[in-house]
């Protein structure tokens, strides 16, 4: 009698696991069959001389040979990992005065920072090439290093985390004689990890993808970034070598791929710091 009574209940509940995981399949495959298409083609480039597909490294061998992908991939590097560690510092610097001083015109001038999330890039790529080309700065790396140091995002986050934290921390640090810089760097600054690796995270893969800012600020080859540099791939569309073009492609995704795979454990553990609690 009691098997019967709860057989309708555990059926319900397999049966809608069961729906869940065919959710969850059909969306692992709409995500994954591109990137395993492209990784196959790649793979798999045809001869020209016979029109045949042979498996083999022979397309990423190409993409060496055509463009110079290490002074792109090392221009991309530089760019990428001196934005992330800029924003950090900064969103952290910023966020902390946000969350733990007072000072007139505070709450105006968070908003105003805040209010610039709304402002699309497009908006601000004339002044802010102006303001490079007036700096000595065009066609530089810098050029597209130092307009992106501040990030209101990042504000916003680690002001968030700073608020968190209790304020007992700092008082008892001012009684063993610890100064405002040694509170942040020493104190507050390692607490909060998991924003600055959140903001990091974030900042790394947006700007390793980025083209727009780089075709407008940069016009040498020598100081082109990765998704700019591959451009120059796309006329083996019309020799049919689509291969080389998405060998390109796979080659630029692994540093993403590694950010990924050795990052998720800090972003995950940043999005639900607090959850908890």
């Amino acid at each position: 009698m009691s098997i019967a009574a709860v057989t309708p209940d555990s059926s319900r509940r397999r049966l809608a696991s069961a729906g869940k995981f065919l959710v969850l399949v059909i969306a692992a495959f709409l995500t994954l069959a591109p990137v395993v298409w492209t990784l196959i083609t790649a793979l798999t480039p045809a001869n020209v001389d016979t029109g045949q597909t042979e498996f083999g490294p022979g397309a990423f061998i190409d993409v060496f040979q055509k463009i110079p992908i290490l002074l792109y991939t090392w221009n991309s590097a530089l760019v990428t990992l001196l934005i992330a560690a800029g924003q950090m510092l900064s969103a952290a610097m910023a966020g902390y005065v946000f969350a733990r001083f007072d000072f007139g015109g505070k709450r105006i001038l968070f908003g105003l920072i805040l209010a610039t999330m709304m402002v699309p890039m497009q908006v601000t790529i004339v002044p802010v090439f102006m303001l490079i080309r007036g700096m000595g700065l065009s066609d530089t790396l810098l050029a597209l290093i130092i307009p992106m140091i501040p990030t209101a995002f990042g504000t916003f986050l680690m002001r968030q985390y700073f608020m968190g934290l209790p304020p007992e921390l700092a008082e008892a640090a001012q009684i063993d004689g610890a100064g405002p810089w040694k509170i942040f760097f020493r104190i507050y600054l390692p607490l909060a990890a998991p924003g600055l690796a959140i903001v990091g995270i974030l900042a790394f893969n947006y700007h390793w993808n980025e083209f727009f800012r780089p075709l407008i600020l940069t016009i040498s080859e020598q100081n082109f970034t990765l998704p700019l540099g591959l451009v120059t791939l796309q006329g083996n569309l019309g020799t049919g070598s689509v291969a080389t073009v998405l060998a390109g492609v796979v080659l630029s995704m692994i540093p993403a791929a590694l950010v990924f795979v050795f990052g998720q454990k800090p972003l995950r553990e940043g999005l639900t710091a607090g959850v908890s609690k």
